[in-house]
C-alpha cells in the first residue's frame, strides 16, 4: 500500500512539475454558446485542425488553448450541433462561437458494435445507446433503469438498487448471460459471476454514455456474451470540467400496502479540473437511501426437484404450506414415514430393549409389543401415567447414566407411546406436514443503501498518449433472488484501473476487489432460527404425537384439519416470535455464523485481476483506406475465497484463469455500398478447453443515410464460477460445484451414489421401504462450454429526414444449455439406499449439466423515432422473443414475455425553458421458470414521467417526476417484490 502511495505521489509531483514547464507561444481564448437559445455550451471538443491538439470548453462554455503560431484553424463540434470552424490569426481576438444546433438523428457514433468508432446507422450489428444527452432528460429516478426503455431489453427487479438487464430472453436475478463492462473493466461482483446492478461503478453524473449490444458478442468480448454485452463509459476530466452537484429526494410506498410511506434519497456530486490540457482530475460521489420493496407474496408452492411452482392452500388447511416469501417452513416431513422411522428409532434403542424385557420378564426386548401389551389402542389417562411412572422408575434404577441421557430417553418415549397409538389405530396419514416459518420482512434487511465514491486521475504523456489512474468503490445492501433470496447486507466491491491509451492502441490492467460483507441467505437464516428455538426431529415429533391423540381422544368429533390445527399449537407453543428478544438474539446469531456452520452468514471476498489491449494495425501503420485491422489480447484470473462459506475451498484459495485474443478485418467495396466485417476470438480457462468464436457481417448501404445489415454470430459461457466450485447449503439442499471433485467430495461417484428426484419420489409413494429397485441413479457428464450460434437481419435509416426506423429478426440455437438438476442422496454416515425413504436421512443435492437438447429463439423487433415539429420528438419500440420446437417437460429459464412495448413523447423545451418527457410500457404475460418458483406473470403496464424547467443563467435545472405513476404494483420474477409507484422532485447544478 505505501509503495502504491509513493507512487501516486511521484506521479502526480512530475504532472505538476511538468505543467509548470509546459510553455508555448500564443494562447487562444474563446467561448461557445447555443445559436439559438444563447445558453453556453460546455463540453465542446475545441481542434487545431490536421492535428491531435485540442481542449475541450469547461462548465462556462470557456476554453483556453496554447498553440505554437498563428494562424491556426480551429474546428468547434460537438453532438447534436453543426461542426464549426474559425481561422484565428489575432491572439487579442475575442471569439465568440454561435453553435448551431442540428438533428442528432442517427448521427450517434458508437465503439460497442466494432471496438472501433463507427456511425450508429452503420452499425453491422444491433445496438443502442444512451448519451450524455439522453440521461440528463429521462423520465426515471436513474439511467440504469431507464435501460429498460431500450429495444429489446427486459429488467429483472429484485430490489430498488439490484436490477438485472438482459435481451433476447433468459430473464432472472443476477444474469451470467450477459457482460457488463464499465470502462472497458468487467463489472461483475467476482464471486458472484454477475453484475449487481449499478452498486458499483460511475454515478449518474459522471455517465458519459451506455451502449447495449443485444444478442451474441463473445467474439469480441469474451465469455458471458451470450445474449449481450452493455457497456457504461464515464466521462473524461479533460472533456467535462466543473462543479456537479443532483439532489433528488422522493416517497415510496405511498398506498401502505407493504409499509407505511417513507422517503427516498438520491444525492450525487461530481467535480473534474483539467490543467493546461495535461493534468486532470476528477472525483464523484453518490448516495441513494430508501426503504426497499417488500416481496410478500405469502401463497403456496410445491417443490418438486430443483423446480416449484404455485399451488392452492395456505396455513390454514394445508399442513405442508411452504409459502413463496416465508422461509424456514421448508423443513417438512412425511408424517407416516416419520412416525415409523421414531418407532424403528426407538425399538433399537438399548435402553427401550432393555426396559421392553424387563416389563416382559424376558419374554421380549421389542418396546412396540410390549408397550401394545400394556396400553392397549386406547388407554385412559390413569393408564398412560403409570405406564411412564413405571418406565421412569426403571430409566432412574439404570447404573451408568447421566442426568441427560435418562432425560433424553423419556423424552424420546413421551413421543414414541402416542406415535405407536396411532400407527396402532391406522390415525396417521400419509400426508406430509412442514413447519411454521417467518415472513420475508421479518428477516431480510430492507433499509437498501448504496454509496459510490469515483476518483480519477488523468495526464497526457505526449498529445496522443493519455495515462489514468480510475478507482470506482461502491458499498451498500440491497437483495438478490437466486435460488433462495440473498440479503446481500454491507457488500463491497471496489475497481482499480492503471490504463495508457493512445490514438490507435491501449492496454489496461485492473483488479476488482469483493466483500460480501454481512450478507446471508435469507432461508437459511428462517430455518436457522427455527433450529435455534427447536430441533426439526423434535418438533415432528411433537406434532405427530399430538395430532394422533388429538384424533384418539376427540373421537368421531375431531376433524383432520382440527388435528392439524391442535398440532401446530402443541408443537408451535413456546416459538420464537419476530420482535421479541428471543427471535431478534436468534437472527443476529444466525446472521453472524458461516452457513457452512449452520448458519446463514456467507463470506466472500474473491477477487479479480485483469489485463488487456488492443491495437489498430491499419490505422497505426496507414492502411485503412485499404483495410481495417484491429488486434486485441485479454488476460484474467479469478481468485475465489469464502473460506468454505460459498465454495469449495475450505483448503485454501482457488484460482482460476483465462485467456483470449481476438482479430477483426473489415473491408469497404464497391464505393462503400458493401462493408464486410470478420472478427474471430479464442479463449481458454483453467478447468476447460479452449473456444473459438466467429462473426460474420455485412453492411448494404441502399441508400443515404439508409443500411441493411446481416450477421452470423457466435458467443459462449464458461460455467461460472458458482457453477463449478460452489459448495453451499440452503433451504433446500445442497449445492455443488460441476467438476468431478466435487462428485467425489460427496461420494456420488462412488459410495453413495444420487438418485434422480423423480425416482425418490416415487419410491417414497410406494409405501415400502424394499421397494429400493424404483430408485434410478442419477448419470453425471462433465459439463461443457454453453454456445449460440445465432443469425439476424436488420436495417436502420433515416427517412424524411424527420423518422429513424431500425428493425431487426434473429434467430438463435443454444447448444450444450447449462441447467440446474437435482438428485438425491443419503445423510447417513453409513449410506444405504434405504435410507431415501425417509427425508430426514436423505440429502438433496444440485449442480449443472448440459442439455441434450437444443434450445432455439427468434424474435424480432422494431423501434423509430419521429420529430413532430417545434421540439417535439415521438419515440417508441416494440419486440417479441420467443422459444421454437421445445421439448415436452424441457425447463428452459427463457423467461421472456411474447411481446413488449415503449412508446414516449418528449420536448426539452416546450416553453420558457420547460420540458417533459413521459413514456409508457406494457409487458405481456410472461410465464417464468426459476429455481426460487416458476408460474406465470400476469401483463401490467405502466408510466413515468418527468417534467423539467432550466434556468440557464444559474446552471440550475428543476425536476418532479415519477415512475409508475399510477402505482399498480408489478413484479418481474417470482420470488422476487412487487414494485410500485416512486415519486421524486429534485434539484442540479451544471448538469452536462
Amino acid at each position: 500500500m505505501r509503495k502504491g502511495y509513493r507512487f501516486l505521489a511521484a506521479w502526480i509531483a512530475a504532472s505538476l512539475f511538468t505543467i509548470a514547464g509546459f510553455a508555448q507561444n500564443v494562447t487562444i481564448t474563446g467561448s461557445v454558446r447555443n445559436s439559438s437559445t444563447k445558453d453556453i455550451v460546455p463540453a465542446v471538443s475545441v481542434l487545431v485542425k490536421g492535428t491531435n491538439q485540442g481542449t475541450f470548453t469547461n462548465s462556462d462554455g470557456v476554453f483556453s488553448l496554447t498553440v505554437a503560431k498563428l494562424p491556426v484553424t480551429l474546428v468547434f463540434s460537438s453532438v447534436g450541433f453543426e461542426n464549426t470552424e474559425l481561422v484565428v490569426s489575432d491572439p487579442q481576438a475575442k471569439i465568440e462561437i454561435d453553435f448551431k444546433p442540428a438533428s442528432t438523428l442517427g448521427q450517434e457514433v458508437v465503439v460497442a458494435a466494432t471496438r472501433t468508432p463507427t456511425r450508429i446507422l452503420e452499425s453491422p450489428v444491433t445496438v443502442e445507446r444512451m448519451s450524455s444527452t439522453t440521461i440528463r432528460n429521462l423520465p426515471a429516478p436513474n439511467y440504469y433503469e431507464a435501460i429498460a426503455n431500450l429495444k429489446g431489453v427486459d429488467m429483472h427487479t429484485a430490489s430498488l438498487t439490484f436490477r438485472t438487464v438482459t435481451t433476447r430472453g433468459f430473464v432472472s436475478s443476477g444474469n451470467t448471460k450477459l457482460n457488463q463492462l464499465v470502462d472497458g473493466m468487467d463489472n461483475q461482483a467476482p464471486g458472484l459471476n454477475f453484475s449487481v446492478g449499478s452498486v458499483i461503478g460511475p454515478t449518474e453524473l459522471d455517465v458519459d454514455n451506455v451502449e447495449l449490444l443485444a444478442g451474441a458478442s463473445s467474439a469480441l468480448y469474451g465469455s458471458g456474451g451470450i445474449n449481450g454485452t452493455l457497456l457504461i463509459n464515464s466521462k473524461n476530466p479533460f472533456k467535462y470540467q466543473g462543479v456537479s452537484f443532483n439532489i433528488k429526494q422522493g416517497i415510496m410506498h405511498t398506498d401502505g400496502s407493504q409499509r407505511k410511506a417513507s422517503p427516498y434519497y438520491d444525492w450525487a456530486f461530481r467535480w473534474a479540473k483539467a490543467f493546461n490540457n495535461k493534468f486532470a482530475f476528477k472525483i464523484s460521489a453518490a448516495l441513494t437511501k430508501a426503504n426497499d420493496w417488500q416481496a410478500d407474496d405469502y401463497r403456496n408452492k410445491q417443490q418438486i426437484g430443483v423446480l416449484s411452482s404455485v399451488v392452492g392452500g395456505n396455513r390454514q388447511n394445508d399442513p405442508n404450506f411452504n409459502g413463496v416469501n416465508i422461509y424456514g417452513d421448508e423443513a417438512s416431513a412425511n408424517m407416516l414415514q416419520f412416525a415409523g422411522a421414531i418407532r424403528a428409532g426407538v425399538q433399537a434403542n438399548p435402553l427401550a430393549q432393555a426396559f421392553a424385557n424387563f416389563a416382559s420378564s424376558g419374554a421380549t426386548t421389542n418396546i412396540a409389543t410390549v408397550t401394545n401389551g400394556i396400553l392397549g389402542n386406547n388407554p385412559s389417562a390413569a393408564q398412560l401415567n403409570g405406564y411412564f411412572a413405571n418406565l421412569t422408575a426403571f430409566v432412574n434404577g439404570v447404573p451408568g447414566l447421566t442426568s441427560a441421557q435418562r432425560s433424553q430417553f423419556l423424552s424420546a418415549m413421551q413421543g414414541f407411546v402416542p406415535i405407536n397409538l396411532g400407527i396402532n389405530n391406522n390415525t396417521i396419514p400419509n400426508q406430509s406436514v412442514s413447519r411454521t416459518g417467518y415472513e420475508e420482512k421479518y428477516l431480510v434487511d430492507y433499509n437498501t443503501i448504496n454509496a459510490k465514491f469515483n476518483l480519477g486521475l488523468h495526464y497526457m504523456i505526449t498529445p496522443n498518449i493519455e495515462a489514468s489512474l480510475n478507482s470506482y468503490m461502491g458499498t451498500g445492501t440491497t437483495v438478490y433472488t437466486g435460488a433462495d433470496r440473498y440479503a446481500l447486507r454491507n457488500l463491497k466491491i471496489a475497481q482499480h484501473k492503471l490504463e495508457f491509451k493512445g490514438k490507435t492502441w491501449y492496454v489496461r490492467g485492473y483488479t476488482t476487489q469483493e466483500n460480501a460483507g454481512g450478507s446471508y441467505n435469507a432461508t437459511a437464516l428462517g430455518v436457522y432460527v427455527n433450529r435455534a428455538w427447536k430441533a426439526d426431529q423434535t418438533w415432528f415429533t411433537q406434532y405427530v404425537a399430538a395430532y394422533s391423540e388429538s384424533l384418539r381422544q376427540g373421537g368421531t368429533g375431531m376433524s383432520s384439519q382440527n388435528a392439524h390445527i391442535n398440532a401446530r399449537g402443541v408443537a408451535d407453543a413456546g416459538r420464537y416470535l419476530p420482535g421479541t428478544p428471543q427471535y431478534e438474539a436468534a437472527v443476529k446469531a444466525g446472521r453472524e455464523i458461516p452457513i457452512s456452520q449452520g448458519g446463514a452468514l456467507f463470506l466472500d471476498k474473491t477477487d479479480l485481476w485483469a489485463a488487456d489491449g488492443q491495437f489498430n494495425l491499419s490505422d497505426a501503420l496507414d492502411f485503412s483506406d485499404k483495410l481495417d485491422v484491429i488486434v486485441g489480447a485479454q488476460w484474467k484470473q479469478y481468485v475465489l475465497n469464502s473460506e468454505g462459506t460459498l465454495f469449495n475451498d475450505g483448503g485454501g484459495v482457488i484460482k482460476i484463469n483465462e485467456t483470449g485474443g481476438y482479430l477483426q478485418l473489415r473491408k469497404k467495396l464497391f464505393n462503400d455500398f458493401l462493408t464486410l466485417t470478420a472478427a474471430g476470438r479464442y479463449d481458454k480457462q483453467t478447468n476447460f478447453d479452449g473456444k473459438f468464436t466467429p462473426r460474420f457481417t455485412a453492411v448494404f448501404k441502399v441508400a443515404k443515410d439508409n443500411n441493411i445489415r446481416l450477421s452470423y454470430q457466435t458467443a459462449y459461457r464458461f460455467p461460472t464460477n458458482q457453477n463449478q466450485y460452489i459448495d453451499l447449503l440452503t433451504g433446500a439442499g445442497l449445492l455443488i460445484g460441476c467438476l468431478p471433485e466435487a462428485q467425489t467430495k460427496y461420494g456420488l461417484n462412488g459410495s453413495n451414489p444420487g438418485y434422480t428426484a423423480a425416482s425418490v419420489l416415487a419410491y417414497r409413494n410406494s409405501g415400502n421401504p424394499a421397494n429400493t429397485s424404483l430408485l434410478v441413479p442419477a448419470v453425471y457428464r462433465e459439463v461443457k462450454p454453453e454456445t449460440v450460434n445465432s443469425y439476424e437481419v436488420g436495417y436502420k435509416g433515416i427517412l424524411g429526414e424527420r423518422l429513424l426506423i431500425d428493425a431487426y429478426a434473429y434467430y438463435s440455437v443454444y447448444k450444450n444449455f447449462v441447467a440446474t438438476i437435482g438428485v438425491a442422496q443419503s445423510s447417513s454416515a453409513t449410506p444405504a439406499a434405504t435410507d431415501l425413504y425417509s427425508p430426514f436421512t436423505t440429502r438433496n443435492v444440485s449442480y449443472v449439466q448440459n442439455s441434450d437438447e437444443d434450445v432455439k429463439a427468434l424474435g424480432w423487433g422494431v423501434s423509430a423515432e419521429y420529430q413532430l415539429g417545434r421540439g417535439f420528438n415521438l419515440y417508441g419500440n416494440v419486440f417479441s422473443d420467443k422459444l421454437q420446437d421445445v421439448p415436452s417437460g424441457f425447463v428452459s429459464f427463457f423467461n421472456a414475455p411474447l411481446y413488449r412495448w415503449n412508446l414516449g413523447l418528449r420536448n426539452d423545451n416546450v416553453y420558457k425553458n420547460i420540458g417533459f418527457n413521459v413514456v409508457v410500457k406494457w409487458q405481456d404475460n410472461n410465464y417464468y421458470e426459476g429455481t426460487f418458483v416458476s408460474g406465470t406473470l400476469p401483463y401490467f403496464t405502466w408510466v413515468d414521467a418527468q417534467v423539467t424547467y432550466r434556468v440557464p443563467k444559474t446552471k440550475s435545472v428543476f425536476r418532479i417526476g415519477g415512475t409508475n405513476l399510477g402505482n399498480n404494483y408489478y413484479r418481474t420474477g417470482f420470488g422476487s417484490p412487487y414494485v410500485g409507484g416512486l415519486y421524486y422532485v429534485s434539484y442540479g447544478y451544471n448538469l452536462f
